[in-house]
């Protein structure tokens, strides 16, 4: 208290001067921010005070700091604009730590505000304290420790900017406390400009014209797309692209809703949980242009057996790290993937007016023939019972009810992959999930972000009893500011992936995957004030769905009582390639 002290009686603001506080706030103000999502802490508690008395965005109180970053996270997921966490110093930075690492992996545009001890205290383990900046230098695009209140503005200008430009990413801004209480003028500046930091936007020409020229002669081309075409804000130069070229096209879990899923020419997602003419015409195809995506390796499987089939690649990527970091790249295009995609559509009206852009017709024929072939398996087809209530039934029935319109957040695990298999997304930044981190628990605050920013719109959180979990405190958030949000637990009494890895790899020996002392998670709900719901009859799941949606001002969770054996299928297990999926006709009984 020494330091607030000090502060309050010896530092009066006059008419031009302002507190750190209150510049932090003008700041936010001027990047138009709508939310914060956060939780108070002795360290930050003169920004608490600032906004307090401001009233420019709305402070969400979370009951974990994990939550805040999550929350913000699926802001900007859902809106493309920078989402903004404030979190408290020591405990309160690390709690917000797995957060920042899941934004940073799906290079999610975020600006986190961190308190910090008093400048004369730092290095000497004070309370509370921590190297916040130091900690979360691997999982951040930059962060800032801010020493004087003179640099408060210009360093939160370049934290949105940096967090917004080039490929996204979240930056910390870490801030002591006597800095927030010290004094000076506002001014924020205009633009800015970083020597060391001018991300390329605009692609080659010569290169794009060298990609179509190969697209137009390949016999069997193929796009891949990922997340970084939802990001980007590219989906209708996508779509107009592979409309006008007549190929087919693939998408990463991040990428999905970036092509409509009920077009012919989609094939459904690639990789580890694809479908079969996915990931066969992913393998098999001549030219592949790869948009926004990165060749992890849950897309590509084993890269020795990607590569053993010789293909051309062309890979469109705002980061020209992620370009032949996992395969070479045959035709590198580094730039903004709107504005390329935007030239190459161009080019291609240009050059069919003019005959110049000809397609080999009779080979895409017969390479739509063998894709269809491939499709003919049904790979996503299903034993239904009318016994138990099979997990991709559900989300079959939450895609009819919803109408396909719903924004859909999920956790991580066999639910995470069923949603993305049977809710076909027509629109981007409908999904909202982790991907490269694979965080459990995102899905509830992922929900409460998501339903903030379209407080008119279908939200479903599709979690697991295990996820659910990991923060499901944030029942009390909902309640506090009434978040109509709709949870559809697909409840299996396993932690289902880990369980199914087990029966495939480990003989059938559970280690730590059952869950034996599962919380009545309607009457938890309704401790909360919210509406609970079990469903344990395949007869009773679409009623309980329409029911919920029409409760259009309640917070309903609904706990789905699943088959506890039902497996993800089709599967590539690690070290395996693309072509070598288990399929769910190709388990018998004597295999389980």
């Amino acid at each position: 208290m020494a330091d607030t002290q000090k502060t309050t009686d010896s530092k009066q603001p006059t008419a031009k001067q302002m507190t750190g506080a209150d510049i932090l706030v003008r700041c936010l103000h001027e990047e138009k921010v709508e939310y914060v999502f956060g939780y108070p802490g002795g360290a930050v508690l003169h920004i608490y005070d600032a906004i307090f008395k401001q009233d420019g965005f709305k402070h969400i109180l979370v009951r974990h700091e994990q939550a805040a970053l999550h929350a913000a996270d699926a802001y900007s997921r859902s809106t493309g604009k920078v989402g903004v966490a404030l979190v408290t110093s020591g405990p309160g930075a690390t709690n917000a730590v797995t957060g920042i690492a899941t934004a940073y992996m799906d290079s999610i545009p975020m600006v986190i505000i961190s308190g910090q001890v008093p400048t004369y205290a730092i290095g000497e383990d004070a309370f509370q304290e921590c190297d916040t900046v130091g900690i979360t230098r691997p999982c951040v695009k930059h962060n800032f420790l801010v020493k004087d209140v003179r640099d408060i503005a210009a360093t939160m200008k370049k934290a949105f900017y940096v967090a917004a430009s080039g490929r996204p990413g979240p930056v910390l801004v870490d801030i002591p406390k006597d800095i927030t209480a010290d004094l000076c003028k506002f001014e924020y500046p205009e633009s800015v400009s970083l020597r060391s930091y001018n991300p390329v936007t605009k692609g080659h020409l010569g290169q794009i014209k060298k990609a179509l020229k190969l697209l137009a002669e390949a016999k069997r081309p193929m796009v891949y797309s990922g997340g970084g075409v939802v990001l980007g804000d590219a989906s209708a130069h996508l779509i107009k692209l592979v409309q006008a070229m007549g190929v087919p096209i693939t998408s990463t879990l991040m990428g999905l809703g970036g092509f409509p899923a009920s077009d012919e020419k989609f094939l459904g997602m690639l990789g580890m949980h694809g479908t079969y003419e996915a990931n066969m015409a992913m393998q098999e195809c001549d030219v592949l242009l790869a948009v926004g995506a990165r060749f992890d390796d849950r897309v590509i499987g084993n890269t020795a057996h990607f590569l053993s089939n010789p293909r051309t690649i062309i890979h469109i990527d705002i980061d020209p790290s992620s370009i032949s970091k996992r395969v070479k790249i045959d035709v590198p295009i580094v730039g903004d993937v709107k504005s390329v995609l935007a030239d190459m559509n161009e080019l291609i009206a240009t050059e069919k007016a003019s005959n110049q852009f000809v397609q080999n017709t009779t080979a895409l024929a017969a390479w739509f023939k063998q894709i269809e072939a491939w499709r003919s398996k049904k790979c996503l087809n299903f034993a239904q019972s009318s016994e138990v209530i099979k997990p991709q039934y559900v989300i079959q029935k939450l895609h009819e009810v919803t109408k396909g319109e719903a924004f859909v957040t999920s956790d991580v695990g066999q639910h995470q992959m069923w949603a993305a298999q049977y809710y076909k997304f027509n629109e981007p930044r409908r999904w909202i999930n982790s991907g490269g981190l694979g965080t459990m628990g995102v899905g509830l605050p992922y929900a409460m972000g998501v339903q903030l920013a379209h407080p008119n719109a279908q939200v479903a959180c599709v979690t697991g009893e295990g996820s659910i979990q990991m923060n499901i405190q944030e029942l009390s958030t909902c309640a506090q500011y009434h978040l109509p949000i709709k949870v559809i637990m697909l409840n299996n009494r396993y932690l289902g992936m880990v369980r199914q890895w087990q029966e495939f790899f480990y003989e059938n020996r559970y280690s730590e995957s059952y869950m034996d002392s599962l919380p009545d998670f309607v009457k938890l709900a309704e401790a909360y004030g919210h509406v609970g719901m079990q469903i344990t009859k395949p007869g009773d799941v679409e009623g309980a769905l329409k029911e919920a949606f029409d409760m259009k001002s309640r917070f309903v969770f609904l706990d789905f009582i699943t088959d506890q054996k039902e497996n993800v299928f089709p599967m590539i297990q690690n070290g395996k390639g693309l072509s070598e999926m288990i399929l769910a006709n190709d388990i018998g009984a004597e295999d389980l």
